[in-house]
């Protein structure tokens, strides 16, 4: 009995394989849906038949590509699958969201940069600073995680367990105010979820300050994040709040744009 094949699977090409082409649809299908999806699901959205969409996630799991509840047999995105995102080339992206750093930087009058994370750091993308406001060049440096206001902006919008993989087991002090406690750390991390944005005070310098927001996607995970910093005599603890609601608002500007 001839087998029928799917509109997508006969525009794959006839040079396609059709087993990557249908462990790559059930990718997009997991990570294009706002909540964690079944095998059934998965196989109605991907026209695939759960025998074999069952079989490639079995795969993808191994592989950690994907990951699969125990409790609710749903599936979501796996870490490596992000660790594979985070290698990408940002280059698209510095270029499209460039023109709203631009003006950010200049109605602030502080230096705005694009962060992402890489591996166990963030890494800033890009950087505009104010005109004729000289600033160190941050671009293509690691910083940590724990002790930069994006690095927590990053951390807040992880799962738990996402969390425990990227952090190390012991947090280094950079200054006397850097948080070296994994606890407390974790509950910045949920006044950040809180307010939309997350702050750093003398944590990585002692003269810089700074507020970053995380750029989410449709499941709420962070792609990349937006941070305004400056010396701590401008970037002052009471302008932190305002300087934090503008980041936030910059940040869902360009997830819309992504959209």
């Amino acid at each position: 009995m001839k087998t029928s094949r799917s509109h997508s699977e006969h525009q794959a090409g006839a040079d396609s394989v059709q087993s990557v082409d249908r462990a790559v649809r059930l990718l997009k299908a997991v990570s294009s849906s706002p909540a964690p999806v079944t095998v059934w699901e998965l196989s109605r959205l991907t026209g695939v038949n759960r025998t074999t969409v069952w079989r490639l996630l079995s795969t993808l799991e191994q592989h950690g590509l994907v990951e699969r509840d125990p409790a609710t047999t749903r599936y979501r995105v796996g870490y490596e699958a992000i660790q594979i995102a985070d290698a990408a080339d940002y280059d698209g992206l510095v270029r499209r969201v460039r023109p709203l750093l631009e003006r950010v930087a200049a109605s602030t009058g502080e230096s705005v940069t694009l962060a992402v994370a890489h591996r166990f750091t963030v890494v800033y993308a890009d950087q505009v600073d104010p005109p004729n406001v000289p600033a160190p060049n941050w671009i293509d440096r690691s910083l940590p995680l724990h002790a930069t206001s994006a690095g927590k902006a990053f951390l807040a919008w992880l799962p738990e367990e996402e969390r425990d993989g990227v952090l190390p087991p012991h947090l280094e002090r950079y200054t006397q105010r850097t948080v070296t406690d994994r606890g407390e750390l974790d509950a910045d991390l949920a006044e950040v979820r809180r307010r939309g944005f997350s702050t750093c005070v003398g944590e990585l310098e002692d003269h810089s300050n700074g507020v970053s927001a995380a750029i989410l996607n449709r499941l709420k995970r962070p792609v990349a994040v937006v941070n305004i910093w400056g010396p701590g005599n401008r970037v002052t603890v009471r302008r932190l709040p305002v300087l934090g609601r503008t980041a936030l608002s910059l940040a869902h500007e360009i997830s819309l744009a992504l959209e």
